[in-house]
């Protein structure tokens, strides 16, 4: 059986998938998360990625009964962009053990209200949440319930006071990227919760889950799965070559043998 019979490459189905599909194929889905979706279930009852793919896996390949879809990484609710999901009970504990031991490559692009002092740097905070209120406050100390948050960032490029920012998560809290710049006085376009100036109409976060990396979990081939920001305000602010140097702006895992 030659690699893409087994992977399950070039498969046909029915309609045409529900989400954007960045790759698939038995063991992987790798979708573009629309922003306001949760990542799963909730008592809310509301859309979910995990529920609405199964559904959209029956519906394209005509399953009967239930499919597996299993969640290997979160997006909060407001952030779109590549999504990483497991296809069988298998390939979700591999790539569960990759992200528990930090195989697996995120990368976020910001836009962001001004511009930090420092181009390129990492931030070290203590996160609270509050999850009556559903935010999160930022310490420079370890405070009670508070949880450890480190991130990467480096300033790409900078246009009309908005700032286009790349980020990587060296741990994964709620809500971290948009507290963490908050508090370095940079805070996420159109979001509110976090210091934002208020805008008309809603608009969503400018918080964009760029590329997702990790080793596939049968070939151990490294994958990267990569989807460009929305083309409206503030992204369009920012040129393909802003995007492309973004890319590449921060280490990258897979590429150097980290």
């Amino acid at each position: 059986m030659d690699k893409e019979a087994e992977l399950g490459l070039g498969l046909e189905h029915g309609p045409e998938p529900l989400l954007p599909v960045l790759y698939e194929d038995n063991h992987l889905l790798a979708v573009v998360k629309p922003p306001g979706v949760l990542s799963q279930a909730d008592d809310t009852g509301e859309p979910d990625m995990v529920t609405l793919l199964k559904e959209d896996l029956k519906v394209r390949y005509r399953k009967p009964g239930n499919v597996y879809v299993g969640l290997v990484h979160r997006l909060d609710r407001p952030v779109g962009g590549a999504m990483l999901f497991a296809k069988t009970s298998k390939a979700a504990s591999r790539l569960s053990e990759s992200v528990r031991s930090r195989n697996f490559d995120k990368l976020y692009l910001a836009v962001v209200h001004g511009a930090p002092e420092a181009s390129s740097g990492r931030l070290r905070h203590f996160l609270r949440k509050d999850a009556g209120r559903n935010i999160v406050t930022v310490h420079t100390k370890q405070v009670q319930d508070a949880k450890e948050a480190i991130l990467d960032y480096a300033v790409v490029a900078a246009r009309g006071g908005y700032s286009l920012v790349a980020v990587k998560l060296l741990t994964g809290r709620s809500h971290q990227i948009r507290a963490q710049m908050s508090y370095i006085a940079c805070p996420l376009v159109y979001d509110r919760k976090y210091g934002a100036p208020a805008v008309q109409g809603e608009q969503d976060i400018a918080l964009w889950s760029a590329m997702v990396g990790v080793a596939h979990p049968v070939t151990k081939e490294w994958l990267t799965f990569d989807a460009a920001p929305p083309k409206a305000e503030p992204w369009s602010r920012f040129s393909e070559q802003d995007y492309a140097r973004a890319r590449t702006i921060l280490p990258q895992k897979g590429t150097d043998g980290s």
